[in-house]
């Protein structure tokens, strides 16, 4: 059957063709492709604006375009060059192996580690975090950790079959961590699982991939998407990378605390992962990041300290990651993932079953992993025990709250947020806080420099306890120090840190660290 055309579509077809015929046909051809490649250019652009914020575009399309003036790129990359060489420090590559001497040390290769372990700086008591175990590293609780390492160096978790010790003791690591951490409470499911990674970046790492493709598999989200406080650690930035995550950086409260009402706007379709009580009600994941807390929360609020719960009796939490090898006393390189179920944690493992090598599933992101630190990481919670864990949050407890006084009593200085546990970050609105720190680097102490706002913290650890006095006073006398004589001293990183802070096209502080870290090894 044939239909007849409608008189006004034949009206309409002679009106287009006796337009367009007063075009050449080559035109006609190129318009439509040339729309397209324009279409296509602004759909670019948005969607840069759309990641990065229209103040963070202008910046660096700006940045760039003075790139293009003639000499400026490469003054720039002069300058750059001198902040990495300065960030550099005395590192001195002379003397470096590039390659195997020709007849083996033998046993005189211990001699030659003492001799480069006597350059390492002092750290007992000096730096934050950075060692948890208290005392000396020739004994107690740091020889019990190496020789339950050195016993199991050889073994392999890997290889079930052949090391069911060390597979027994991965086991009971996230069985006794998941404990702590409410999967005996009844608001928990009963049914945490985990396993042991090489830290607390893997351990987000893992977390992330996880949820993604759980949600993946529940909801069909392709364009996954994440929310986090702009506090949370780079873990997630990295894990955002990975594994082609939108990440969403939301604004802190007054208390520089997650705002759940910021957050709130940022969630869509997409999101998969988010704050507690809103992803319980949206029905998507919600990761706590207990990696320095996880073995000092749960204690304190038993020893009476006003701590909220972050564990898995909390509605929502689908995840949790924590470092035993922080305050969990473990040797380094010992973490812990947890999920709330199977069902969760199924989305971490990757099997394999079209290999020539055979069948292969493995857990983590390694394959092969070290079982002498899980064995450690065991050894030092049976060791321990929960009385062991009670009597060292006690004395960190107290120890971070004498530090926390003693800044408040310093009027130049002010403790930023209201610290829950053994953080304390502080600033001043009378001198560089970041000159009091290369003050007290001169002294021998290891801070952390910290940035929006400007401020240092201490984290406070075992080695801090024989010591608070000591750095209290360091502290007040460096505060002093640069009030009567403000100004950069030789060799500080004051200036590196201000300039850094202040610099607005945060590509090119990007650029900076890529190229620190690149030359670094």
């Amino acid at each position: 059957m044939v239909f007849p055309i409608p008189p006004w579509l034949n009206q309409y077809r002679a009106s287009a063709n006796s337009f367009l015929s007063q075009y050449e046909p080559l035109i006609l051809l190129i318009t439509p492709l040339f729309s397209l490649l324009i279409a296509r250019i602004l759909q670019s652009i948005f969607l840069v604006i759309h990641e990065r914020g229209l103040k963070a575009t202008i910046i660096s399309f700006v940045m760039s375009a003075i790139k293009l003036v003639p000499g400026v790129k490469k003054y720039i990359d002069s300058e750059k060059q001198k902040i990495v060489d300065k960030l550099q420090g005395s590192s001195n590559r002379d003397g470096w192996r590039t390659e195997l001497p020709k007849t083996g040390l033998g046993d005189n290769v211990l001699v030659q580690m003492r001799d480069e372990k006597q350059k390492d700086v002092t750290w007992q008591g000096k730096c934050s975090g950075t060692v948890y175990i208290g005392g000396n590293e020739n004994e107690g609780h740091f020889s019990l950790i190496n020789e339950a390492c050195s016993m199991f160096a050889h073994t392999n978790p890997l290889h079930l079959s052949v090391f069911p010790s060390v597979v027994r003791f991965e086991a009971e690591v996230v069985a006794m961590t998941a404990a702590i951490l409410g999967s005996k409470e009844k608001a928990s499911g009963g049914q945490i699982c985990g396993n042991m990674t090489s830290g607390g970046t893997e351990s987000i790492l893992l977390a992330v991939k996880s949820s993604r493709d759980y949600m993946k598999a529940k909801k069909g989200i392709t364009k996954p998407e994440m929310i986090i406080p702009v506090s949370a650690h780079s873990a997630y930035d990295k894990a955002a990378q990975y594994f082609k995550i939108k990440l969403w950086r939301v604004p802190v409260d007054k208390e520089f605390r997650a705002d759940v009402k910021a957050i709130k706007r940022y969630i869509n379709k997409n999101t998969i992962m988010e704050l507690g009580d809103l992803a319980s009600s949206y029905q998507i994941c919600f990761h706590v990041d207990l990696c320095l807390g996880g073995f000092v929360l749960p204690f304190a609020r038993k020893l009476g300290y006003p701590v909220p719960p972050f564990d898995f009796t909390v509605q929502g939490v689908t995840s949790i990651s924590v470092d035993v090898h922080k305050y969990g006393l473990a040797p380094k390189g010992t973490s812990v993932v947890l999920y709330r179920n199977r069902e969760i944690r199924k989305h971490q493992f990757v099997a394999v079953t079209e290999w020539t090598g055979g069948l292969y599933v493995s857990p983590t992101i390694a394959g092969s992993r070290a079982g002498g630190l899980i064995a450690g990481a065991w050894a030092a919670m049976i060791s321990l025990g929960s009385e062991g864990y009670l009597e060292n949050t006690k004395e960190i407890m107290e120890a971070s709250k004498r530090i926390q006084k003693g800044i408040q009593d310093i009027p130049e200085l002010f403790v930023i947020g209201r610290p829950d546990m053994s953080i304390i970050a502080f600033g001043s609105d009378v001198v560089d806080i970041f000159e009091v720190n290369d003050i007290l680097s001169s002294k021998g102490w290891h801070l952390n420099a910290l940035q929006r706002p400007n401020s240092v913290h201490i984290c406070v650890t075992l080695q801090h306890v024989p010591v608070v006095q000591i750095f209290l006073k360091d502290l007040r006398d460096s505060v002093q120090t640069v009030k009567e004589n403000p100004g950069p001293i030789n060799g500080g990183f004051a200036p590196i840190y201000g300039a850094a802070g202040k610099m607005p096209d945060r590509v090119m502080v990007q650029d900076l660290l890529v190229e620190f870290m690149d030359s670094s090894y």
